[in-house]
């Protein structure tokens, strides 16, 4: 094992966040839902679409899809942890997942309204390849920098993953704006630029695969034992968390603050096209902007973290989110819209870098199985995810309006924001 704070290999464990975020931009945040909108909304059926013969509303069955793949994992990443913590390997995991979801971003090649099934099932494989790389790669954090270089750390991995994504949406924006150049339509420029995620994905998660360490290897064989265990490690840590007031007060507040954030960032790009019917070369521009204010987001919040304390940046945050969910309701043009997904920009950043290391903070000193604890803060993510998908797509297919779904995500923040507000009240930790 390297030593802490090696700045090799902090920078190359961020290029993990430069691989994989090209799929969290170009898949879940800007050319593929509007290009599934667009294909899926038809003359003669609207937006209502046939799914192996059951007949959903096309963005309802996108947020159903994905909070199926988010469940999925959310039960499987305890045994594959436990697992993975047993035979010392957990980089091998992280690789398989990054091939998985990398292999299925390129099938999307062959995605069209003739295939709805096919690409459906295969962007669930590629939110589950994402998911399970990105927990895996979290859990070293703890083991690659000290507490006090952990915010610093997590920001460079955001801010990698953010230059890194807005890089290939470039590249993909040309192929697409024109096509003709390049010989090609317009719907096969968007199909590459599928494509191009899978092979940017997996070609340069290679610098995190070679300097990373997998730590022992143990051979023995794996039984159900070592399964179960899984579970039964999940109760550890939770054990160890209840006994802990801080961590498992902020636990709860993300669980809740975290169904609105992930939410909102999976589901911007469709409510543009399908709300506002922005074209898709403006939905482009204004995710790449995003992407490039959210790195100086994660920055700042780093760097007010350090003055006034993780609990009070993340209050902020979460106040601003809330105001972003009214502002959506009430958005009717597209300049609201762009000037919405600035403020989006800003605080999306700087939430999910302060709320991994502010976790990462909490946990108990020389902790050995960081695995573990982090695969419970994913698990709890992941379930969050399931239900403000689901509460967002239910929303939409009950009131046949996207803007109540937004707005009803404005509950789950008003939660989190309580929960951290009775934080500030808490005297157990002294760095804020």
């Amino acid at each position: 094992m390297s030593q802490k704070n090696d700045k090799k290999t902090i920078r190359a464990w961020a290029m993990f966040d430069w691989a994989n975020s090209a799929y969290n931009l170009v898949i879940t945040s800007t050319v593929f839902p509007a290009y599934y909108t667009e294909i899926t909304s038809t003359p003669e059926h609207g937006d209502k679409v046939s799914f192996f013969g059951f007949t959903f509303v096309n963005t309802a069955l996108a947020n159903y899809s994905l909070a199926f793949a988010y469940l999925v994992m959310a039960v499987s990443l305890p045994v594959l942890s436990s697992i993975a913590d047993f035979r010392g390997n957990k980089k091998t995991f992280m690789m398989a997942f990054t091939y998985i979801g990398s292999l299925a971003c390129c099938g999307l090649f062959f995605f069209d309204l003739d295939t709805l099934e096919l690409g459906i099932i295969l962007s669930a494989v590629a939110a589950m390849g994402y998911i399970g790389g990105v927990a895996f790669n979290n859990s070293y954090l703890p083991e690659i920098a000290t507490v006090d270089e952990q915010d610093k750390a997590s920001a460079r991995g955001f801010a990698y993953g953010y230059i890194g994504s807005v890089v290939l949406q470039i590249i993909c924006f040309v192929f697409i704006q024109s096509p003709g150049t390049f010989g090609l339509s317009t719907q096969k420029a968007v199909q590459l630029s599928f494509l191009l995620v899978g092979l940017w994905w997996i070609g340069f998660s290679q610098i995190p695969f070679r300097k990373l360490h997998s730590g022992g290897q143990n051979r023995g064989a794996v039984n159900h034992k070592v399964i179960h265990s899984g579970f039964q490690e999940l109760a550890k840590v939770w054990k160890q968390i209840s006994g802990m007031a801080v961590l498992k007060r902020f636990l709860l507040a993300f669980f809740f603050y975290a169904m609105g954030v992930q939410t909102i960032m999976l589901v911007a790009a469709a409510f543009g096209a399908k709300v506002l019917h922005l074209p898709q070369d403006s939905l482009i521009k204004t995710v790449l902007v995003i992407q490039l204010v959210a790195i100086l987001g994660a920055y700042f919040m780093s760097r007010f973290a350090l003055k006034y304390g993780n609990i009070r940046v993340l209050i902020c945050v979460v106040v601003v989110w809330m105001g972003a969910c009214v502002g959506a309701y009430y958005t009717t043009t597209a300049n609201q819209f762009y000037a919405l997904a600035v403020v989006v920009g800003l605080i999306m950043g700087g939430i999910q870098s302060l709320s991994r290391s502010t976790y990462s903070k909490f946990l108990p000193e020389n902790t050995p199985d960081t695995t573990s604890f982090f695969s419970f803060y994913d698990v709890t993510e992941k379930i969050a995810i399931v239900i403000g998908l689901f509460t967002f797509g239910y929303m939409e297919s009950v009131t046949d309006n996207m803007r109540n779904s937004a707005l009803a995500l404005v509950i789950f923040f008003l939660i989190g924001l309580v929960i951290l507000v009775s934080m500030l009240k808490m005297k157990e930790r002294k760095d804020y």
